[in-house]
């Protein structure tokens, strides 16, 4: 049956796969915690303390069950006020972090110089996808830009019209951008901080490795976003959109495309700037003089106070751009304390050693040099009920990090395999905020999305497949 204008434009695609909001999952998980707890034998591992590294460990040979400690209907509500006290240092990271971003976002920066970008590929119709889709995925990678690229989707559109190419090209910049720069986690403190901060690693501690991942995961995107858009330009009919994008051309005015250096002012340029120079201070922070949560929520609020005064916002409008941005962490906040309550709960009723015994058990199943990826395919799937980033890591890494210990895997390695389990999907689920966003505000239904991004899935976990095998061979450290 073919779709009709009414489907593109009257009916939001995600109607038909609308899930609950994030919090209600993490909430009902934490009600399943409290049954399990009646269900789930309790058992408890010795931890020792490692020689080389001082930290305390799992004592692999140590598992033995106990007496049960079931939660009481009270423990399951008094387990949310607990998780925020217990995540007040990581929540106060986000939040500094959020806001400061969010003043640099207001000064239109990191739109200009999207917009910049555009205007400067005029003519040059193929340069626009490497040359954006880098740009986002970079941002995405070093700062954990997501919601931000939303508001660009109509220009892109239009652009994208322009140049010859179709819808599903347009969105693929910002969706691939997101899972490419979520994936590689350079410094993105919603997800890879987050993560190493639970598994007791040095933040952004494997920065190499990563880097290398940003640029193949940058390679891969690229080259099959190119070859779908050769495609269609040679034969527009090849479109997964064809008959949508007749239609939206209709009502859209692609003058958006005219004009040269028209979205980027001198004080973005420099705020920009500013930006960039963080990133390098940051990274040479974390390498040479070990910077954790402190530090980079400090040079973030520096970045955000310059991007302030350069941006000549007010003293109230910086304040309300910084609110601004601590209230969008609200979401990613909550879900890291409400996963810090399930951790608590499942460790008071002491069955949290008995998930990662059982766990351990069922990654026996693969050799040794494939633990990880098996470890990355149940972040995967995770994922696709549970797509925060930060959420994700706080209700996983307590007991991926433990299990890592137990089966000979580092640490190190089971945060590469939360952050790519974490970034993949989110192209494809339903549950995803953002790619829903997308894909409503540019009136593709999800299914045609698919046909694009399914594909596109399947060269990443291959990716992963690589990445995990590496990291498991050589023990990829520090630990």
């Amino acid at each position: 049956m073919t779709d009709t204008k009414q489907d593109t434009v009257q009916k939001p695609v995600n109607k038909k796969v609308s899930v609950p909001s994030p919090i209600i999952i993490i909430f009902f998980i934490l009600i399943l915690t409290a049954i399990a707890t009646y269900i789930v034998p309790a058992g408890v591992f010795d931890r020792v303390k490692d020689a080389s590294s001082g930290r305390m460990v799992v004592d692999p040979n140590t598992f033995h069950f106990i007496a049960k400690h079931p939660a009481s209907f009270f423990d399951v509500f008094k387990a949310v006020p607990r998780g925020v006290k217990s995540a007040s240092s990581i929540v106060g990271f986000l939040m500094i972090i959020g806001g400061s971003l969010n003043v640099m976002a207001v000064t239109g920066a990191i739109e200009g110089a999207l917009g910049h970008v555009v205007t400067k590929v005029k003519g040059r119709e193929m340069l626009m996808i490497p040359v954006l889709l880098t740009i986002m995925t970079c941002l995405s990678a070093f700062a954990g830009c997501s919601e931000e690229y939303i508001a660009f989707v109509p220009l892109i559109m239009a652009v994208s019209y322009a140049l010859g190419f179709d819808s599903i090209v347009a969105v693929a910049m910002p969706l691939a951008a997101v899972s490419g720069g979520y994936g590689a986690g350079v410094t993105n403190a919603f997800t890879v901080g987050v993560a190493q901060s639970i598994a007791g690693l040095p933040m952004f501690s494997g920065i190499e490795l990563r880097l290398v991942m940003l640029a193949a995961l940058i390679v891969i995107n690229v080259t099959y976003t190119l070859w779908y858009a050769r495609k269609i330009k040679k034969n527009p009919e090849q479109s997964y959109t064809y008959d949508y994008d007749q239609l939206i051309k209709e009502s859209m005015d692609l003058t958006a495309y005219e004009g040269e250096d028209k979205y980027m002012t001198g004080r973005q340029k420099v705020i920009m700037g500013g930006f960039v120079v963080t990133i390098a201070v940051i990274l040479v922070g974390v390498v040479k003089y070990g910077f954790y949560m402190d530090e980079l929520a400090a040079l973030f609020l520096m970045m955000g106070v310059f991007a302030g005064i350069v941006g000549k916002l007010s003293i109230n409008d910086f304040a309300n751009a910084f609110i601004g941005g601590v209230k969008n962490m609200a979401m990613p906040c909550m879900m890291v304390s409400l996963c810090k309550g399930v951790t608590l709960l499942m460790g008071d009723s002491k069955i949290l050693d008995t998930i990662i015994h059982f766990l351990a058990g069922g990654l026996s199943m693969f050799p040794q040099s494939l633990l990880g990826f098996g470890m990355f395919i149940v972040q995967d799937v995770f994922n696709l009920v549970v797509p925060s980033g930060s959420g994700q890591a706080a209700i996983t890494m307590p007991i991926m990090a433990p299990l890592a210990d137990l089966v000979g895997m580092t640490r190190q390695a089971a945060v590469l395999a939360f952050q790519m389990g974490d970034a993949f999907t989110n192209m494809v689920t339903p549950a995803s905020g953002t790619t829903m966003t997308v894909l409503t505000v540019a009136g593709i239904p999800l299914r045609r999305w698919w046909k694009f991004a399914f594909p596109l899935l399947g060269l990443e976990w291959i990716f992963a497949f690589v990445v995990m095998w590496y990291a498991t061979v050589t023990k990829i450290g520090p630990f």
